[in-house]
């Protein structure tokens, strides 16, 4: 009843919602000779401020459409490689940059919430340089049910066969970047594409701020998980999705449930936030107004993830901490062996004011991986930066993206000892090199 619920709020609420634009357009017509004054330009910041509270967030796009390469601009094309009932394999396709020989690199973005768009930094930060791909993750709600179950083994057979798609377009083991949340199910399947002495493992992972060992410097997301059993979350969070949605009957996290507590985490910021935006909106601060506006269209912006994928990635990865202690199992009889990659150089990115995935989270995979060569190993931990900086922002594009790139670059092909990224200062923390910023 929850989903249905807010379904019907946001339907009574609609009429309040398009007389609130009826009234600001009219208070912010130039023609309307009281249009400057302060009475009129705060009721319409009011009204404004109203509409974006009320309103539903739709998908956003990437919005890519050039980028420069070589110093020229390139025109960027999107394409949909692979379409299957819960995830798009997209491509940025580069015009005219086939020729550069870039090697591939297949982002799994987080299923935790958000759409794949929130790493639209990331995707622009990597294409000068590379022909990159992301897993654009489908609203479980827009899935019907019988398209059947999505849970933790299908994640890792749809990035089995995204890496397989990636070397078969280009014939060479394939690069993954996994942010926050992927991190689990993308080393997963390196293990077993490991044991399998499949063609098509990657030639290097990334992790990024991943919840590998969330026992290591637990956060609130953490605690949060093992403060109540499983049948909690069944209990209190999963809901039905409801007519006329084509997931109809389908269970569900619902994204609107994920933006509550996303936004509880840092509720003190998120009022100053939408404070300082009314008065920007009042004394016409146009330019801070639609940054503040660019943020929350993207952040307001949730889908739902299916029941079996949240239940299951909370027991195995926040409860049981199944990976870490050597007992996940793949389809419920194989296990999950870290321990035999050998030749899948693995790279770690943490934050050091992430409070999220705490610190040493990450890189406890490095420890899982105890007969890949410690020269294949490399762990970057960001000063200054949170959660989204690990994969965002200024930092992120300065000194994040350059380490990632010579990492992929050093292990594309055949495996190479990598070398020492230049001007980095660097410190043995048990089997992994790792770089202080």
């Amino acid at each position: 009843m929850l989903y249905h619920a807010y379904e019907y709020t946001h339907a009574a609420v609609s009429p309040l919602r398009n007389a609130a634009k009826m009234s600001m357009r009219m208070l912010r017509n130039p023609f309307n000779p009281f249009a400057p004054t302060l009475p009129a330009r705060t009721t319409a910041a009011m009204l404004e401020m109203f509409i974006s509270a009320t309103k539903r967030y739709s998908k956003p796009e990437f919005d890519i459409d050039t980028v420069e390469v070589d110093g020229e601009p390139v025109a960027v094309v999107e394409e949909k490689v692979v379409e299957k009932p819960f995830c798009n394999l997209v491509r940025f396709r580069r015009e005219g940059a086939e020729r550069r020989n870039d090697s591939a690199v297949l982002i799994v973005a987080p299923m935790s919430g958000h759409f794949a768009t929130l790493l639209r930094g990331t995707v622009r930060a990597m294409l000068p340089g590379h022909d990159v791909y992301i897993t654009d993750w489908i609203d479980a709600r827009d899935v019907p049910m019988s398209d059947g179950r999505f849970g933790l083994d299908e994640y890792i057979d749809y990035v089995r066969e995204f890496c397989g798609v990636l070397h078969t377009a280009t014939g060479e083991r394939p690069a993954v970047m996994a942010v926050c949340q992927p991190g689990v199910p993308v080393l997963a399947a390196a293990a077993l594409m490991a044991e399998d002495d499949a063609p098509d493992r990657p030639a290097s992972i990334i992790l990024m701020g991943s919840p590998i060992d969330t026992r290591r410097n637990p956060q609130e997301p953490n605690l949060l998980a093992t403060t109540h059993p499983l049948s909690w979350f069944e209990k209190n969070v999963i809901v039905t999705v409801p007519f006329p949605n084509p997931g109809f009957l389908r269970r569900v996290y619902p994204g609107f449930m994920q933006l509550t507590g996303f936004m509880q985490m840092n509720l003190d910021r998120h009022v100053d936030a939408h404070m300082k935006q009314f008065q920007h909106l009042v004394v016409g601060d146009g330019e801070s107004a639609e940054a503040h506006t660019a943020f929350y269209d993207e952040y307001l912006a949730v889908m739902d993830m299916t029941a079996e994928f949240y239940l299951e990635t909370i027991e195995t990865v926040f409860q049981e901490h199944s990976l870490p202690r050597g007992l996940m199992t793949y389809r419920d009889e194989r296990l999950v062996k870290p321990e035999l990659i050998t030749d899948i150089a693995l790279m770690t990115v943490e934050g050091e004011k992430d409070d999220i995935t705490g610190r040493g989270q990450t890189a406890a995979a490095h420890a899982l991986c105890p007969d890949l060569p410690g020269a294949k190993k490399f762990h970057w931990e960001q000063k200054g930066v949170g959660h989204y900086g690990v994969f965002n922002g200024s930092r992120f594009r300065t000194n994040i993206q350059p380490k990632i790139a010579d990492f992929i670059a050093e292990n594309r092909g055949s495996p190479v000892k990598p070398k020492a990224a230049p001007k980095l200062k660097l410190m043995k923390t048990g089997a992994a090199p790792v770089a202080a910023a």
